[in-house]
């Protein structure tokens, strides 16, 4: 219980706590009675609970998607604002991040499953590395317009992310972030499958 009392564990624990909230699954049961995590690609992400939703309802589909993606960005933001209002280490919120990421796509709500970690990563990586975030979001927006493959515009962001780091802030430590991207990555290896067997569904 003393590591308790310690307000870096505090953080930790309050990271991967919230960011394990399953927002899309909670408000498609809610507003639209289903279950995303039957149906579609299973995921408990924007995507997905738009493309289930989109079926009965599309009108509903879009806002429902919207406020998914949005809360769970928020997951990645406000265990680190108030890490930052605490005072604590950059390492700490650091680990912040990684574990509001690692709690949205091992969920201890769903038996450790969860979603692709985009959204949680993205907020995370605007309060930490704004510059590269916002890089990230143009090259996803254009892939996104273009390609119309949500998995594959997702990871060409990421990808920008990571290597505008490297450019940008080169004398910080780039362990976490790399950390980020195995873990969104790996969430992504049947989206990957998909796109190299020519099977994965575009946006419309």
């Amino acid at each position: 219980m003393e590591f308790l009392s310690n307000i870096n564990a505090q953080f930790y624990l309050a990271a991967y706590l919230i960011g394990g909230i399953p927002f899309g699954l909670l408000l498609a049961k809610f507003f639209a009675g289903v279950d995303v995590k039957a149906s579609g690609s299973q995921s408990i992400g924007a995507t997905n609970v738009l493309r289930v939703v989109k079926e009965t309802d599309p009108v509903l589909a879009k806002k429902l998607g919207a406020a998914t993606l949005a809360l769970d960005a928020l997951k990645g933001v406000v265990v680190i604002l108030a890490g930052m209002y605490m005072g604590v280490s950059d390492a700490t919120l650091w680990g912040i991040a990684v574990l509001a990421v690692i709690g949205h796509c091992f969920s201890p709500y769903l038996w450790f499953e969860g979603g692709k970690g985009i959204a949680t990563g993205l907020g995370a990586m605007l309060v930490l590395l704004p510059v590269e975030t916002i890089i990230a979001f143009v090259v996803w927006a254009v892939a996104a317009k273009t390609i119309r493959i949500s998995s594959l515009s997702s990871l060409l962001g990421l990808a920008a992310l990571i290597i505008s780091s490297f450019y940008i802030h080169p004398d910080m430590p780039h362990a976490p972030v790399i950390i980020i991207g195995v873990i969104l990555t790996y969430k992504h290896i049947p989206n990957i499958l998909r796109i190299i067997r020519g099977e994965e569904k575009r946006v419309v």
